[in-house]
């Protein structure tokens, strides 16, 4: 029987952990079977692809730094020639903030840096988990619009409203605030905005990009200055937060 503190929806979901170190490996296995999930282990980058090709799991909690094939070189395996999008955190040390970002670049879906607390880590899977089931079932209907109480993006009619009055957004900031909104709470990096809206010779512009997620801010959000939208990874990127319905419940 399930107990209070486990996670209600994604009870039993499979999870890969990729991890060199045994310590952390078991130590992570043993919190997180206890919290109902079916949790599978690879102590390398080929044990994970092996693990992944033979028993696909719903989310894979992935080390960084692994001597011999690191999260960088699974990531893109994964994600280049396994074409699967399973959601991808990666894990890494603080002094690692470049790799983060080239692993977050490569198509993984979040992080998080050691040392971490065990409520972090089961939050974040939970919110990784509801993205990739969300995903998963608005890619099989009709899918229109996103929104909430006070923002609206109609993807069928490509504009934006706020308490139900349409924004005059610019095409550029109309098309960064739907890639954000259909990535929703996953880390966007620079580099992914600036070439999802302007190409690839914009890829190191951000100051560029900085200047329009100010002004995006400033139509979309009722308070710029706290956004509750589109929140600010430092030194990363930015994340486009709406509250899933029934969160508190999770």
């Amino acid at each position: 029987m399930m107990n209070a503190n486990q996670p209600k929806t994604f009870y039993r979901a499979k999870i890969l952990l990729v991890d060199d170190e045994q310590a952390i490996l078991h130590g992570l296995k043993r919190q997180l079977t206890a919290q109902g999930y079916d949790i599978r282990t690879a102590s390398n980058g080929l044990e994970a692809l092996e693990e992944i090709k033979k028993n696909p799991p719903e989310l894979i909690l992935l080390d960084l730094m692994m001597p011999g094939m690191d999260g960088l070189d699974v990531t893109y395996e994964v994600r280049s020639k396994l074409r699967n999008n399973v959601p991808i955190i990666v894990l890494s040390a603080r002094e690692e903030e470049q790799k983060k970002v080239e692993a977050l670049d490569l198509g993984a879906d979040d992080y998080l840096t050691k040392p971490f607390g065990l409520d972090e880590l089961l939050a974040r899977i939970r919110v990784a988990l509801r993205r990739a089931q969300r995903k998963s079932s608005e890619d099989g209907s009709n899918f229109s619009s996103i929104g909430d109480e006070h923002l609206t993006i109609d993807l069928t009619r490509h504009q934006a409203l706020r308490d139900g009055k349409e924004l005059k957004l610019t095409p550029k900031q109309y098309e960064l605030l739907r890639y954000l909104a259909q990535n929703r709470d996953k880390l966007i990096t620079h580099r992914m905005l600036l070439q999802s809206a302007w190409g690839p010779t914009y890829s190191n512009e951000t100051q560029y990009l900085h200047v329009y997620i100010r002004q995006l801010r400033q139509k979309i959000e009722l308070d710029p200055a706290n956004p509750r939208y589109i929140l600010t990874e430092p030194g990363l990127g930015y994340r486009f937060h709406l509250p899933y319905p029934h969160d508190e419940e999770n």
